[in-house]
């Protein structure tokens, strides 16, 4: 397997609610809902970096999928980590997401390891890590 990731699909409660925090509250560029005229197709997609896609699709519509039935969600299975260029970026984009809604899980603080990071959760509760880590700043 070649290490290569080009769509991260998140399972959400609401599609509309995600659709509207993802790309009016953060700004994330999409084409909009698609697949709606399939049983089980609703999904949107938001353009990343290098040509990977962020998606959100109704979780009842992952279950139906894959065959595994809706379960409880946990926060703390995994992270989305977003690297900024500066402890300002961070602040920033922590902001904008409580401004969309998001619930602010750690404001943004220095870290053990020298860098500067906040977490928070969108509406389905997962986990973004804003972070500026002087090792690592995207271009």
């Amino acid at each position: 397997m070649k290490a290569r990731i080009s769509v991260l699909t998140i399972g959400v409660d609401n599609l509309e609610r995600s659709f509207e925090f993802y790309h009016h509250g953060l700004g994330l560029p999409s084409a909009g809902i698609t697949g709606q005229e399939f049983a089980y197709g609703a999904v949107a997609f938001f353009d990343l970096q290098n040509g990977v896609k962020l998606a959100i699709w109704p979780r009842k519509n992952l279950a139906h999928d894959t065959g595994i039935p809706v379960g409880p969600s946990s926060a703390t299975e995994f992270t989305i980590g977003h690297n900024v260029a500066s402890r300002e970026e961070v602040d920033a984009v922590m902001a904008l997401a409580a401004q969309a809604g998001a619930k602010i899980i750690k404001p943004a603080a220095n870290t053990f390891w020298g860098g500067y990071a906040g977490y928070f959760q969108d509406p389905d509760a997962h986990l973004w890590e804003i972070v500026y880590n002087p090792a690592f700043v995207p271009e």
